[in-house]
């Protein structure tokens, strides 16, 4: 039998413990609301400049736009891995990367070089351990309130890599919020737009039923529509992978704590039973010695 000492030492440790992630799973869940209300803001606005462009591309403008022409060159691709800064958060961070694995590989077969950029020191971790590789590039300062600001450079410098025939393909992996329920790891190819066109029928029905004026002239509409188009979809990826590790941390921590729960009886049974068995002992000793004298 243990000593209750012993035991009452594990169990205020194990109490301790309990209050540490009953608090950490009560921060996420505040996080988790502030982060699904900036991400729903988000896809409002971008499914509707993603169903202008739809729109702008399907009627005859006999106009085409860099990001949006399929490439044959098979010189460079980009795979960007968004993961977090901290851990604590089930198995999130694993996930992402075992999707992005397969895409690496393939990109590696079909492409003459494949740059790999990591967004989170727990991706980058997983990359080193796992694939024996350390990223081209990375990004260690976004975390619960990713902002647009901090995004746009990103985006702007794939872009410009893009239209400079740089790199030809950019593709991204991350957790996709669907409900709060149900989050997905996603790789999306978002470089070249691509998407905008695999929608061309319900796009040439949404322009025929719309009447667009051009002021001052469609091409220039689209000149600024697209590359904003593919910023605010990055963005909006960004969005997602912060709202998921809020979600996946609290659900870590709220198991955590119950398992603390579970914890603390199963060691105050064991610490009950261990006194009631040191008392007896006593009592059976006192009793020894009394009969003893006697």
């Amino acid at each position: 039998m243990a000593n209750p000492r012993t035991l009452d030492k594990r169990r205020k440790s194990v109490r301790n413990i309990k209050k540490i992630t009953r608090t950490m799973e009560l921060i996420a869940t505040a996080r988790f609301k502030q982060a699904m209300d900036r991400a729903s803001a988000a896809t409002a606005f971008t499914q509707r400049i993603t169903q202008l462009v739809k729109d702008l591309t399907a009627a005859d403008l006999q106009f085409e736009h860099p990001l949006l022409e399929k490439r044959e060159s098979k010189k460079k691709a980009v795979l960007l891995v968004l993961t977090s800064n901290r851990g604590l958060c089930g198995g999130y961070n694993g996930n992402i990367c075992r999707a992005a694995f397969p895409r690496l590989k393939q990109l590696q077969q079909e492409y003459d070089e494949v740059e790999l950029r990591i967004s989170g020191k727990k991706g980058i971790a997983i990359f080193r351990v796992q694939k024996k590789m350390t990223p081209d590039q990375s990004y260690l300062h976004f975390e619960d309130k990713p902002k647009y600001e901090e995004v746009e450079p990103i985006a702007v410098d794939l872009l410009d890599s893009f239209q400079a025939h740089e790199i030809d393909r950019l593709d991204v992996a991350y957790m996709k919020f669907v409900t709060s329920a149900r989050q997905v790891p996603t790789l999306e190819t978002l470089l070249p737009l691509g998407a905008l066109e695999g929608a061309a029928e319900d796009a040439g029905d949404a322009a025929q039923g719309s009447n667009y004026e051009f002021i001052p002239s469609a091409e220039s509409i689209l000149e600024e529509v697209v590359p904003t188009s593919f910023k605010v979809k990055l963005f909006k990826c960004f969005l997602d992978a912060a709202v998921c590790e809020q979600i996946a941390r609290m659900i870590a921590m709220k198991a955590a704590t119950e398992n603390a729960n579970d914890l603390i009886k199963y060691l105050s049974r064991e610490f009950n039973r261990a006194r009631q068995s040191r008392i007896t002992n006593e009592i059976m000793e006192i009793i020894g010695g009394v009969e003893a004298l006697g």
